[in-house]
């Protein structure tokens, strides 16, 4: 928006220039961490152990953000040193001012924004799977039980039940499926900016 129709005030000021590259960088990792976040805390929810269940709380998801916030500035910080203005031979005007600036915001932006933040969403999305997956097997179980000893008491057992745990297994798995998805699609469009 800013390089518009006008000149493009990155370009030429050389603070303006700065706090952009860090601002972009910073801003981009934060919102990898924070999609990384959100899947820890459905697998922490997911988890068939109490003591995982009640690790997700709000005041852990704000101590989290603060670190994300934090750690992600932190990395970030050499943009204040090595984004210059007026740059020439150089892809874009606004650019890093040395090849090690360069390489370290490339490195950096590549590990810490997608490399890694696509590994633990992966991870933990199949750990959520696998305790969905545990959860039912739980669940099937006792409906098992429930069944024999309704069995013992009754010979009547309705097939609608069987229908049931099919539906709601489909549903689960589709909505696992989705987050999946939109978290791998989210990582692969950082990718490509």
């Amino acid at each position: 928006m800013i390089g518009g129709w006008t000149t493009n005030p990155t370009n030429y000021i050389g603070l303006v220039c700065k706090l952009r590259g860090f601002f972009v960088f910073t801003t981009r990792t934060i919102g990898s961490w924070f999609v990384v976040l959100a899947t820890v805390d459905r697998w922490l929810l997911s988890s068939i152990d109490a003591h995982r269940r009640q690790r997700s709380t709000l005041i852990n998801a704000k101590r989290w953000t603060i670190i994300i916030v934090l750690l992600s500035s932190l990395l970030y910080a050499q943009q204040l040193y090595c984004y210059e203005a007026n740059l020439i031979d150089t892809p874009l005007r606004c650019y890093g001012k040395t090849v090690a600036c360069r390489y370290l915001t490339d490195l950096s932006f590549a590990v810490m924004t997608i490399i890694l933040p696509l590994f633990f969403m992966i991870l933990f999305g199949l750990l959520i799977i696998s305790n969905v997956r545990q959860s039912q097997s739980r669940i099937q179980a006792l409906q098992l039980q429930n069944t024999n000893s309704t069995r013992t008491k009754s010979f009547g057992l309705t097939a609608g039940t069987a229908d049931t745990k099919k539906k709601y297994r489909k549903h689960s798995h589709l909505q696992m499926a989705t987050m999946n998805f939109h978290s791998t699609a989210h990582s692969i469009y950082l990718l490509v900016q």
